[in-house]
């Protein structure tokens, strides 16, 4: 008699995993009927901010790549720090982040809860912003599919090796993408995201001061650039926030140009010129100068593939009421 309720409670559990699974499918109009103003309400919002302060394109596609790569794309970049724990952005790799990324998050969400409280996700706020914005500055669109949960936890100690450093030598770059499922060429297109934005002179002070013993700067440079660069950052260590142009010559502007500067000796990091010298990744930098659309549509497939990374649903996670606290308090 107990082999029909075996069969019953086979069959019940079968159909709640499909239920779970049909739930849990991300879509592109998750949100059409929960909160239906969604996209225009930040449409409005990205296009003022990224008037107001054109900084805002590269520091949140900098937040978003990330919070992608640490733990997955769960919004746990966004949590601020408080007086019981660090979160992420603590981390020293974080630290010269642009503040204009995470007001913009602030503003969009304020919004967003004022139309329909509870409903829209912080880690789909990012990933929709992170497209826009590309947009915005004359990059590609990809789809973003949405219904993402936030994380319950931000933890600085494995920001560190989870995300690539200006000084991070090739092998252990691609190892580091290869773990995360990209591919050479993805990983030399999502890194072309440097074409707007600019890195902070401590970052690339090692390639433009005391290099060797034979020359004070990197002869990988440009050396016209290289001096330039030097004037710039003469006073960086009294200044910290001292900066230059990932791209110098359209650096507020989605396009190819990075990749053309790296063949002229113009990539400002190490790991950016390191592209264009190693054999497993040159082919990829000198197609991507060459071709710009096939440079945007590998751009938009890897960041297609990057946004659904390690993505929380469901009962993995919590839709928070504010993108930079828990909604319960971490102790």
């Amino acid at each position: 008699m107990a082999f029909p309720n075996l069969v019953l409670l086979f069959k019940l559990f079968s159909f709640l995993l499909l239920f779970r699974s049909t739930q849990s499918k991300l879509s592109a109009d998750y949100y059409n009927k929960t909160c239906p103003k969604f996209q225009n309400i930040m449409q409005t919002i990205l296009a003022e901010k990224q008037l107001s302060a054109p900084t805002t394109a590269a520091a949140t596609l900098r937040v978003f790549f990330h919070d992608c790569f640490v733990n997955g794309c769960d919004s746990s970049m966004l949590i601020a720090s408080n007086g019981f724990n660090k979160s992420e952005r603590d981390a020293n790799v974080n630290l010269s982040v642009a503040g204009d990324a995470f007001d913009l998050i602030t503003r969009v969400k304020t919004a967003l809860e004022l139309e329909c409280p509870g409903v829209v996700s912080c880690s789909d706020i990012l990933a929709v912003s992170a497209r826009d914005l590309v947009v915005m500055v004359g990059g590609p669109f990809y789809e973003v599919v949405l219904g993402r949960k936030d994380s319950r936890e931000s933890n600085p100690s494995i920001v560190d090796k989870n995300l690539p450093k200006a000084l991070t030598p090739m092998n252990e770059l691609l190892s580091l993408f290869s773990s995360k499922g990209f591919s050479a060429e993805e990983m030399v297109a999502l890194v072309g995201a440097h074409t707007i934005g600019f890195s902070h002179c401590k970052e690339f002070a090692n390639r433009i001061f005391n290099f060797s013993k034979t020359s004070e700067f990197d002869p990988a440079y440009n050396p016209v650039f290289a001096q330039g660069l030097r004037k710039l950052c003469a006073n960086y260590t009294k200044s910290p926030a001292m900066s230059a142009f990932n791209d110098v010559y359209t650096p507020g502007k989605f396009d190819n140009m990075y990749y053309k500067n790296l063949q002229k000796g113009l990539g400002l990091l190490s790991s950016d010129q390191a592209m264009v010298t190693d054999n497993r990744t040159k082919p990829f930098v000198d197609r991507f100068a060459a071709n710009e659309t096939a440079f945007f549509d590998m751009f938009a497939r890897s960041m297609e593939k990057l946004s659904v990374y390690k993505v929380k649903e469901n009962n993995d996670g919590d839709v928070r009421r504010r993108c930079d606290q828990f909604n319960t308090l971490q102790v």
